[in-house]
């Protein structure tokens, strides 16, 4: 007769940016430039390169390039896309004396956030609940679904300057 071992519970901590969502804001975003008084005749633009998962931003000076930005992130929240996932790199000059400034969505947890939260579950001292990235994404195991529950309020409570989702929930 053999004893039947219980298996950890467990769910994975990711990080992405819906690529859909993305391009249906930079749309919205496009059409309300286009609208707009103050960016009549100038030559703002907003580029997506999906493959890459980067955006371009081209507006005539840095007031500009700000206002685009704003435009860009008031949309992109209504749409339900997380901003902390968007890092900015700083603004250039670009060709015809206009600025240009790129935009990269991560997806995935990058490897430095992704130590930190491990380091902040291993500190957390909750009993019997390991942590391991795997690859982009976080597994955390536990013996039980209400570790687990109090392992996420933890997570949501922190801020580790990315959204997290957490997915693939298995319990015993």
């Amino acid at each position: 007769m053999s004893a039947l071992m219980a298996t950890p519970c467990s769910f994975d901590i990711t990080s992405t940016v819906d690529l859909q969502e993305v391009d249906n804001a930079l749309n919205q975003a496009r059409k309300e430039v286009a609208q707009r008084y103050d960016f009549k005749g100038s030559k703002a633009s907003i580029e997506f390169d999906a493959k890459d998962s980067k955006l371009v931003l081209v507006a005539d000076d840095s007031f500009k390039l700000t206002a685009l930005w704003e435009i860009v992130q008031t949309r992109l929240i209504r749409r339900n896309v997380p901003v902390k996932n968007l890092v900015r790199a700083d603004p250039q000059p670009a060709a015809n004396s206009t600025v240009r400034q790129e935009i990269t969505l991560q997806q995935g947890i990058p490897s430095e956030k992704a130590k930190d939260i491990v380091k902040f579950l291993k500190e957390s001292k909750l009993k019997k609940v390991q942590a391991s990235i795997q690859g982009d994404l976080v597994r955390v195991s536990g013996k039980d679904r209400d570790t687990l529950q109090t392992v996420i309020a933890l997570l949501r409570k922190s801020d580790f300057g990315i959204d997290m989702q957490f997915t693939n929930y298995r319990s015993n």
